[in-house]
């Protein structure tokens, strides 16, 4: 985007350890993410070119049931919005700068985003390694939610947890308009795609209880 663009995710890093607790009514153990280790990457493209960079997490958990993920949310700091591919310290300020405008994700207004997973189901036949869960949950940005899907990777491995997966989302459906060819004419060589891809790579452990 002329060296704007968006996000998103999810990653963004505030310096919560994880921790958990048990359920003891319904056997369900709660993982906290570790936001100084988790990421989220994002990638927007426009005609000629590309941008990326990260954002990071707030806090977040997820929860299993055994051995089986069944819920999650995450919470995104919309402030840490970086730019990580302009080398110019002047043009990735004023990209960065730009995403955090009104054009983009009005950060002033709205500080945080979030992801709320409603749904895991796993992967039948999923190899080691491979995607192993179709991930559906609630994205909301800008105060806008909708409903995502995409592949993801989930590995629980004693007290640890962690998963990896990308989603692509239309931002336009968020309210980020801004050089979107879906709703302007005539930008040529300044069009910006609509669709912006986010990466998660969370990591999260759990406390277990003496």
């Amino acid at each position: 985007m002329n060296t704007r663009t968006l996000v998103l995710a999810s990653v963004m890093m505030m310096g919560v350890n994880a921790s958990a607790t048990v359920n003891s009514d319904d056997a369900s153990t709660a993982y906290s993410i570790n936001t100084r280790t988790s990421k989220v990457y994002w990638t927007a493209t426009k005609v000629g070119g590309s941008h990326s960079g990260t954002i990071a997490i707030a806090k977040g958990s997820i929860n299993a049931k055994d051995n089986k993920v069944h819920s999650a949310s995450i919470t995104m700091d919309m402030k840490t919005i970086a730019n990580t591919d302009l080398e110019d310290p002047g043009y990735k300020a004023k990209l960065e700068g730009h995403l955090k405008s009104e054009d983009f994700f009005s950060v002033k207004k709205f500080p945080e985003a979030s992801f709320e997973v409603t749904e895991f189901v796993a992967i039948k036949g999923a190899k080691a390694g491979a995607d192993n869960y179709t991930i559906t949950g609630k994205l909301t940005i800008k105060g806008i939610t909708h409903s995502v899907s995409f592949p993801a990777t989930v590995d629980i491995n004693g007290n640890n947890l962690s998963t990896k997966g990308t989603l692509t989302f239309d931002r336009t459906k968020w309210d980020v308009k801004y050089k979107s060819g879906s709703f302007f004419e005539g930008l040529g060589d300044n069009l910006i795609y609509d669709d912006v891809k986010l990466k998660f790579e969370l990591n999260a452990s759990k406390t277990v209880a003496e």
